[in-house]
């Protein structure tokens, strides 16, 4: 009697999960510790940068887009407060994570919503829309008008994917509940709170420091920090051997090891980072806080090469457009032509 590779592949991901449950408790002060190392040095220079407006608007400029890094790591910390693995107290996570969704422009019930979609049915090709990067088949694209061709094209160009659309998804679309809108109103109050508390904010700022600290040294902050962080959820999936399956076809475990990567980055760059490009880990185990990612790869080899892609090679993932189902990968406009 043969065993099924599909089933195989499918019980070896999914023997992970109690391996990795180990690693799944948060260490309060440690939590305390990374929280108070990111936002503290964020505020500072903020403070700084708007200080430097006075003498240099290229300076006050530069050090507030250097500060994108804190705000993108602060994300990864609301990140892993969604998932209820920074602190044990879930009521703790949930506000530190909605306070700092008013810094990020992510309304964080929503976002924790719509990401919790994202673990359930990522890969599945019959389950997409919410949370995730809008991706076609080879079928569905050609399948559309010329118009509609040329508008996926736009959407899938890296000026408008790492550019034009996070300006779009945090300054704009953030601020309504949209795919949770008839949800209930727990979501509108999430978006509309966020909203209210951010606008707070900016006023605050224009009134007691002037324009330049919000035009020139905030909103830069937010927007390199959205742009990297949209750039790091695409290349968590978007690789060329990652896994889709229809439906019938797709199993959890097997698409959360083998869907996303392992984005081996530098150590600076996985510091601010917050160890999310050890993605494959983390959709496995979505409650491992960030802080013990590394100790999983460390203590288990085998996870190390297991999609691994470094920085540079990382950069190949930008002309990936569509899926294959044919040929299980995903492919470029180019490619899919052939």
């Amino acid at each position: 009697m043969t065993t099924d590779p599909r089933t195989q592949n499918f019980n070896d991901a999914r023997e992970w999960v109690s391996v990795l449950a180990k690693y799944r408790e948060p260490d309060t002060l440690r939590s305390s510790f990374e929280l108070g190392v990111s936002v503290i040095p964020f505020i500072a220079l903020w403070a700084f940068a708007c200080w430097m407006a006075s003498f240099s608007y290229t300076a006050a400029f530069v050090i507030a887009v250097l500060n994108g890094g804190f705000l993108l790591r602060m994300f990864c910390i609301q990140h892993d407060c969604g998932h209820g693995s920074f602190y044990d107290n879930r009521t703790l996570s949930d506000w530190v994570g909605r306070t700092i969704g008013v810094f990020t422009l992510t309304p964080y019930d929503v976002w924790r919503r719509t990401h919790s979609i994202h673990h359930s049915h990522a890969g599945d090709l019959d389950h997409r829309g919410i949370g995730d990067v809008m991706t076609l088949t080879v079928e569905e694209y050609n399948a559309r008008t010329p118009f509609g061709r040329f508008l996926y094209r736009l959407y899938r160009h890296p000026a408008v994917l790492f550019g034009l659309g996070p300006t779009y998804l945090f300054i704009f679309q953030n601020r309504l509940p949209l795919g949770l809108m008839k949800q209930g109103k727990k979501y509108w109050i999430s978006a509309m709170g966020t909203n209210f508390a951010a606008a707070v904010i900016a006023i605050a700022i224009v009134y007691f420091i002037g324009w330049q600290a919000l035009v020139l040294v905030t909103l830069p902050t937010i927007l390199i920090a959205a742009s990297i962080g949209v750039w790091l959820f695409y290349v968590q999936h978007q690789f060329e051997d990652t896994h889709w399956k229809t439906h019938e076809d797709w199993q959890l475990h097997e698409a959360a090891l083998h869907g996303s990567s392992h984005y081996d980055l530098p150590p600076v760059l996985r510091w601010f980072t917050a160890n999310i490009g050890i993605h494959h880990v983390h959709h496995l185990y979505s409650r491992i806080p960030f802080y013990r990612l590394g100790d999983v790869l460390r203590d288990h080899e085998e996870l190390v090469e297991c999609g691994r892609m470094t920085l540079m090679q990382s950069f190949k993932c930008a002309r990936l457009d569509l899926w294959d189902g044919e040929r299980n990968k995903l492919v470029s406009f180019k490619e899919a032509k052939t």
